[in-house]
Parts: structure tokens; C-alpha cells; sequence
């Protein structure tokens, strides 16, 4: 059977396969209920389609005939991305990576009625963090999210989770939609600049939609102070980190661009071919810069 086929037939959001180790890895970051039910979920559809499995450390899932010893494999990973330099440009930890976080997000207060809204959208979690700290009644609407990652915070904070895109980027997104969002009113909470025609895609597509910007990047000066060394890996996650970086950094031909997503490659000089990463999560990213200094 395909093991992958079944994987993605389950929409996970707190475990992520890894097809070359051929195991489910859990999102460390996160220890609740929900990463309770959906180990619960995994193991119950395994057994029940006769896949045979092995329950490691952390809860980790191995598809291997032979033992897999995931002290080992972690121990791998850290030991080769010590020796590289990969850069986060942000403030987000994640295990192989250095952080420059080059912008700070100012949330911006509105007065917001959801008793006006049947959806809300969102594709960052900053636009999640922003309306939290605005108002909790966010949460009783469904949220309609760009990615799993979003989706972690929308569940970790108690809110309703409407649907997860399965393409991951910002146009795909928006066609996903169309359908789903027909005869709605739709809130699309996101930041001062977008990047994606999502708003014009679902307007055009007759879709009752308003948009709240909500927050906004603001360049981080210390960031002026980091030295890259050559032949680093730098991972941007948006055009606001490709224009912050150009400003600060002379690029070097010795470094690499990892791009989160295909819009947001689009935003880079000619002189600069970035590597697209397989999927848009800070992790899918740092992934793909290991492999790269492999």
C-alpha cells in the first residue's frame, strides 16, 4: 500500500512524514489534546489497514522493517546542520537553524464586529496573534487557513477550524475557496502588505469578502550587527524579508536563497535563484537547507 497516499488521507497538522526516513515526526512545540487525538487517529487507521508500525521515543512513528533508533537520527541532523550555517530570517527556534530576525510585528487595533462574519481567513499565524490579542470572539468563527502551521494555532488557542489548504500558496489558496466560501461573509484578517491576488481572486469569484490589516513589519535595527559567513543557506519567508535583507546584506554568490513559497520567489532580484522549499513551513525550509549542505 501506499503508505504516503494513506498519510495524507488523514490531514494531519501536528505530525509530518518524513518520506526518506519513512516516519511521522510529532511538532515538539506542541502537548495537548489535540496531539493526543491525532496519535490516537494515526495508530487506529494503521492497525485498521494492516500497516505495520513502531512506536518510538516522542511518540514518533516508524514505517521501518528494521529498528530505528531516533536518538540516532535526531543526533544526525544537529550534528550536520552544527557545522552549517542556515539562516532563519526571523525569530522562529527551529532545530538546524540560526535566527536573524530582521522585523518586529506591531499589531494594529481595530474595532471589529464578527457578528458580521461566517469565515474568517487567515495566512500567517501573525494575523492569528494580532486578533488575539484584540478580541477572543475570533475564535466561535471558522477559520479558514493557508497551512498546517496556521492551523496548529488556531486549535492551540480554541478557536474553529474551518479548512486547511492542501496546495499551501497564496493564489492555489484562494481558488481552494471559491467553492467553499460561497454564499459566506468573509473576514480576511492579514497584514499591511499581501502578496498574493487573494482578495481580487474571491471578489471576481462573487465571494462577499472584507479585509482588516491587522499588523505590520517593522524593521528590527539589531539585526545590523550579524555577520554571515559565505556559503550560508538563508531562508526567506516573505518578500518583507527579502527587501529588509537587501538592505542590511550585500549578497554574496557563495550563499543560497531558500524561498518558503513560489510568490514570494517572485520577489527576488535577477542576480538571485532561490530554492523553493517543498512546502511553506519555516520547517519545510530549514529542511530543505540541510539537505542542500548534506
Amino acid at each position: 500500500m501506499d503508505i504516503k497516499k494513506i498519510i495524507n488521507s488523514l490531514d494531519l497538522i501536528y505530525y509530518e512524514y518524513d518520506e526518506k526516513k519513512k516516519i511521522l515526526i510529532k511538532d515538539k512545540k506542541y502537548s495537548n489534546n489535540f496531539v493526543e487525538r491525532e496519535f490516537l487517529k494515526i495508530t487506529y487507521h494503521l492497525s485498521k489497514v494492516n500497516i505495520p508500525f513502531e512506536v518510538l521515543k516522542n511518540k514518533t512513528i516508524s514505517f521501518e522493517k528494521t529498528k530505528f533508533n531516533i536518538k540516532k537520527y535526531l543526533s544526525q541532523i544537529i550534528d550536520n546542520s552544527k557545522s552549517k550555517n542556515i539562516y532563519l530570517l526571523n525569530d522562529y527556534k527551529i532545530e538546524g537553524a540560526k535566527n536573524i530576525p530582521l522585523f518586529k510585528i506591531k499589531y494594529i487595533n481595530k474595532e471589529i464586529d464578527f457578528n458580521k462574519y461566517d469565515a474568517i481567513i487567515f495566512t500567517s499565524k501573525n494575523g492569528i496573534n494580532a486578533i488575539d490579542s484584540i478580541s477572543k470572539a475570533w475564535r466561535v468563527i471558522p477559520s479558514y487557513v493557508i497551512s498546517e502551521q496556521t492551523a496548529k494555532l488556531v486549535k492551540d488557542l480554541n478557536g474553529k477550524l474551518g479548512f486547511i489548504s492542501k496546495t499551501k500558496h497564496g493564489n492555489e489558496f484562494a481558488y481552494e475557496l471559491l467553492d467553499l466560501l460561497k454564499n459566506k461573509r468573509v473576514l480576511y484578517l492579514r497584514g499591511k502588505e499581501i502578496v498574493s491576488d487573494l482578495i481580487e481572486i474571491l471578489s471576481d469569484g462573487n465571494i462577499q469578502i472584507k479585509d482588516e490589516v491587522i499588523y505590520e513589519n517593522c524593521f528590527n535595527e539589531a539585526s545590523k550587527s550579524v555577520e554571515i559567513p559565505k556559503n550560508s543557506k538563508i531562508i526567506f519567508t516573505s518578500p518583507s524579508t527579502i527587501e529588509y535583507f537587501l538592505k542590511v546584506f550585500s549578497w554574496d554568490e557563495s550563499y543560497t536563497a531558500i524561498s518558503i513559497g513560489k510568490t514570494t520567489a517572485q520577489y527576488f532580484p535577477k542576480n538571485i535563484k532561490p530554492v523553493i522549499a517543498d512546502d511553506t513551513s519555516f520547517k519545510s525550509c530549514v529542511d530543505k537547507a540541510i539537505e542542500l549542505s548534506a
